[in-house]
């Protein structure tokens, strides 16, 4: 009985995430905030659409000053996704944390989130709505980076400028891209104040 309560003791107090997942997800998060609202500053400079960003959601100052923070924390966020994938992939954590989604565990989740039944009592593994969030920001993200480019360097990218279809629209799928992502953290947030344990586990990594 002793030993069965011991083995459960260990098996709840195993780190559950990574230190570099944890790691990789505060300098991820730091990076994309400001990417965000200094973006939105460049936005005010130059819109695209008929409308501005309240400029207490901008940063920079200027559009010099959003352009230095924006290029800065840039490579912040591809090296450090690519810190992330890397050892994701070389671990084979990405496998096993990502794959297989079934279309029946799926609908089943859809489901019990709908009538508030979905269950969070493991949080080693990750339901068929979480895997598919979290690739879907993943790969926001990556669209994110390859429309800047074909944004920032758009003669020297034109592969890259033509994939976006023209500057124009490099322009919109970047805005597009980037609004997914608010999206994202905000229902990511919403989840952790649903699930406070979350925010501790990506803290601590148990």
């Amino acid at each position: 009985m002793n030993a069965g309560k011991k083995t459960m003791n260990l098996s709840t107090t195993k780190t559950l995430i990574p230190l570099y997942v944890r790691l990789s997800h505060w300098i991820n998060a730091i990076a994309v905030i400001v990417m965000i609202m200094s973006g939105l500053k460049i936005y005010n400079a130059s819109p695209i659409f008929d409308f501005l960003i309240p400029k207490q959601l901008t940063m920079g100052g200027w559009l010099g000053g959003a352009l230095l923070w924006h290029f800065a924390f840039m490579w912040l966020l591809a090296l450090n996704g690519a810190f992330y994938l890397g050892l994701n992939f070389s671990t084979g954590r990405m496998w096993k944390k990502f794959s297989p989604i079934k279309p029946k565990e799926l609908i089943a989740d859809v489901l019990q989130t709908l009538t508030g039944k979905l269950s969070h009592a493991d949080l080693s593994k990750y339901n068929a709505i979480q895997k598919i969030a979290y690739l879907s920001a993943i790969v926001d993200l990556m669209l994110l980076v390859i429309s800047g480019l074909a944004i920032w360097k758009s003669v020297q990218f034109p592969l890259l400028r033509d994939m976006m279809g023209g500057f124009d629209n490099a322009r919109i799928v970047h805005f597009v891209a980037m609004s997914y992502i608010i999206f994202f953290i905000a229902i990511h947030l919403f989840m952790v104040a649903l699930v406070p344990k979350t925010l501790l586990i990506m803290i601590r990594g148990k």
